[in-house]
């Protein structure tokens, strides 16, 4: 292995399914590629199923003997999740790895087709609901993987606001707000392993950030409008290529094991390639966990069974 992690070191994927959420732009993009180029059947799970067929017809040019599938998945609605959950397991029996990347950030405030704050529903409930849907399938790969792409955002005016997940009584934050669903997608990552691991199953779950890449998440960022800041933007920060890596090495790296975090390591974490890091005390804590799991069962009617 190279001194820096690159795609390079991502070993042959062939025979093995990976599904990937929200991979028709940006970092779920660029892991669906290197996937594909590995030799892995993917599955591009994608809200807008036009933008995903003209991503898999570029991933199949760069990777002819790839084989890309697109479905459709909405996971701002349940209904959509269910839906999709029940085709995709009918569909790939076997799920080798489950890459929960879609996600939305600093929209202004608005709600999921089911109610739930959007970033809160869709970057933590949708995925939570999806992966109870499909662990069956995934527990029939032994070494098998979830992967959920969090972000550094979890440390920033982050907690679980048992009281106003949805934000109805306070005054919205769009950055609390998503520092909430990152944080929530960690501790559903850490719970979920300490269940694997207890119950003796092989199949592990891992976390990964892109610290800050310069991707289509970034629309909603307050001045990436004015003309010419997207570009100096793409000076300080990861291309949405080099932050998909930290995805890919959770995803992919024998040695990686079930509870890690991976994250670039540069300076703050905001660039670089991927290396172990560490998250929040806070995201450490096992009650807090073990409440926003049952609080995510409730809300999405999802009973995980490990």
């Amino acid at each position: 292995m190279s001194a820096k992690w690159t795609d390079a070191d991502v070993p042959d994927q062939s025979g093995r399914v990976a599904l990937v959420t929200g991979s028709n732009t940006g970092l779920g993009y660029e892991t669906a590629k290197v996937l594909a180029r590995r030799g892995a059947d993917v599955v591009m799970a994608v809200r807008d199923t036009g933008k995903g067929e003209a991503a898999a017809a570029t991933i199949r040019k760069a990777a002819p003997s790839s084989n890309v599938a697109v479905h459709a998945l909405d996971l701002g609605s349940l209904d959509s999740v269910r839906t999709a959950g029940a085709e995709l397991a009918a569909a790939y029996p076997r799920i080798d790895l489950l890459i929960n990347n879609a996600g939305v950030m600093y929209p202004p405030k608005s709600t999921t087709a089911d109610g739930f704050e959007l970033q809160f529903g869709t970057n933590h409930l949708g995925h939570f609901a999806l992966t109870g849907l499909l662990l069956k399938n995934v527990l029939a790969v032994p070494n098998s993987r979830i992967v959920v792409v969090a972000s550094m955002a979890h440390k920033i005016q982050a907690k679980i606001d048992f009281d106003d997940l949805q934000w109805e009584r306070r005054r919205y934050s769009r950055v609390a707000a998503y520092g909430q669903s990152k944080l929530a997608n960690l501790m559903f990552a850490y719970t979920l392993q300490r269940r694997l691991e207890a119950s003796g199953q092989k199949t592990i779950a891992l976390a990964a950030h892109p610290g800050i890449s310069n991707t289509e998440l970034m629309r909603h960022v307050p001045g990436t409008s004015l003309p010419g800041v997207m570009k100096a933007a793409g000076l300080v920060t990861n291309s949405p290529f080099t932050g998909a890596l930290a995805t890919l090495r959770a995803a992919t790296d024998p040695a990686a094991q079930g509870g890690q975090y991976y994250g670039p390591d540069g300076f703050r974490e905001l660039m670089g390639h991927p290396v172990l890091v560490s998250s929040s005390k806070q995201s450490h804590d096992v009650s807090v966990q073990e409440r926003l799991w049952t609080v995510s069962e409730q809300l999405t009617g999802v009973t995980i069974e490990v």
